[in-house]
């Protein structure tokens, strides 16, 4: 029977929106038992995206957790939280710096309680700085970072159509909580995690940024391209594709071949890779018009024919139905009787010894309230005075399978 990597691993995880939660389902893609505190009447913001609380945004990145509805206001609130950390082996949160520090969930108050605790605090420009007070979203985080001027016309400039920085920022956590997992492993001590939006999107720039404070140049969205001999065209059909040269010499005499343009080998503008990457936009334009004489499939298939790096700029759509992505069986079934029907992404990365298993839907609001507060030591008096009391919420949809 096969184990996930991280099953036995117990994660707290007080976040909405993006990163917290992107960070905790990467963990719970991964095995890990995941517990997620929203605070009612409403829940994680995400929930509103779509009807009966449970939109695509949601689903996507709240797969296979539980949900407890638990408000903080109180000190009994506080205390369901506290005894859920004591449980847990590490906590992520995303709120901003000082929030839960004003009601004893803090990295100080938690650590006293569990020195072992790993505990995660994300924000959107750390926990000091001049910045740290301001609310950070994705998109004031790809601006700040660098990265939206990597990736927009900086003379018509537009917002991205993906929540880039919140999903890098959720893997540097991620990356983080799995560091200092093994470290408390190794040598027994507990971590305090933290990270950005500001810090992470703009360390993953750092491709960029050393040749900036290398040679001082500001790097455009063009450059790269130059450099990696990256190229966009459109096919005589309309259609999109890209190819992507690098440096060896044989993918540009494929190109060469693929487009029937051997006499692009003899013009002393593209003798070497210097030189293509100095005529550029001269290059560019000769291929584009090769490339408008035939639709696209025809240019594909001669370029994969002479190994050269290519593919289509896909839609949505087309990526599902494109033979490669189906042979990687990504599309999972997440559904259950408390959400329906639901189809959603499996995670990125195989291990060794573990079988696809069905994805436990995501969780309607409270839906483990109470097996949740049982699990920790609470009696059926108790939870019914919290819940009289607006301390806990437990969806009327309550999931009769025990708490993983």
């Amino acid at each position: 029977m096969s184990v996930a990597p991280l099953d036995g691993l117990s994660v707290v995880e007080l976040g909405s929106y993006v990163t917290g939660p992107y960070a905790a389902s990467l963990l719970a893609d991964m095995g890990a038992h995941v517990i997620k505190i929203e605070r009612p009447p409403l829940g994680d913001p995400f929930r509103s995206w779509g009807g009966q609380g449970m939109s695509p945004t949601f689903a996507s990145l709240n797969k296979g957790k539980s949900s407890i509805g638990l408000s903080f206001d109180s000190p009994d609130g506080v205390a369901v939280a506290q005894r859920l950390a004591l449980q847990a082996d590490v906590l992520i949160e995303n709120f901003r710096p000082g929030t839960l520090d004003r009601v004893g969930l803090g990295y100080e108050a938690i650590a006293q309680l569990k020195p072992s605790i790993v505990y995660c605090s994300i924000s959107g420009f750390g926990s000091s700085g001049p910045y740290a007070g301001r609310p950070g979203y994705d998109t004031v985080g790809q601006a700040m970072s660098g990265l939206l001027g990597l990736l927009t016309d900086l003379d018509d400039p537009k917002p991205m159509g993906l929540s880039i920085a919140d999903h890098v920022t959720g893997l540097f956590a991620c990356y983080g909580i799995l560091a200092a997992v093994v470290k408390r492993f190794v040598r027994g001590e507990g971590s305090h995690v933290e990270t950005s939006l500001l810090q992470a999107t703009t360390s993953f720039l750092a491709e960029n940024a050393a040749r900036h404070l290398a040679d001082g140049e500001i790097p455009s969205r063009a450059t790269r391209a130059r450099l990696a001999q990256a190229y966009a065209f459109r096919a005589g059909d309309g259609a999109p594709f890209v190819v992507h040269l690098s440096s060896p010499v044989k993918f540009w005499e494929g190109l060469t071949a693929a487009a029937a343009a051997l006499d692009l080998r003899d013009d002393e503008r593209f003798q070497t890779r210097k030189d293509r990457i100095a005529h550029y936009d001269e290059l560019h334009v000769l291929l584009s018009e090769k490339f408008a004489t035939q639709p696209r499939a025809y240019w594909l298939d001669r370029l994969a024919a002479n190994d050269v790096p290519a593919g289509p700029i896909n839609r949505m759509d087309e990526v599902f139905a494109d033979e490669g992505v189906e042979h990687l069986d990504l599309v999972a079934d997440a559904g259950g009787p408390s959400v329906g029907s639901m189809r959603l992404l499996r995670g990125a990365v195989e291990v060794s010894g573990r079988s696809h298993a069905p994805y436990d839907p995501p969780p309607l609001l409270g839906e483990q309230t109470d097996a949740i507060l049982r699990d920790i030591g609470y009696n059926d008096c108790e939870i019914a005075e919290l819940a009289a009391r607006d301390v806990v919420y437990a969806s009327p949809t309550t999931s009769t399978a025990p708490v993983r």
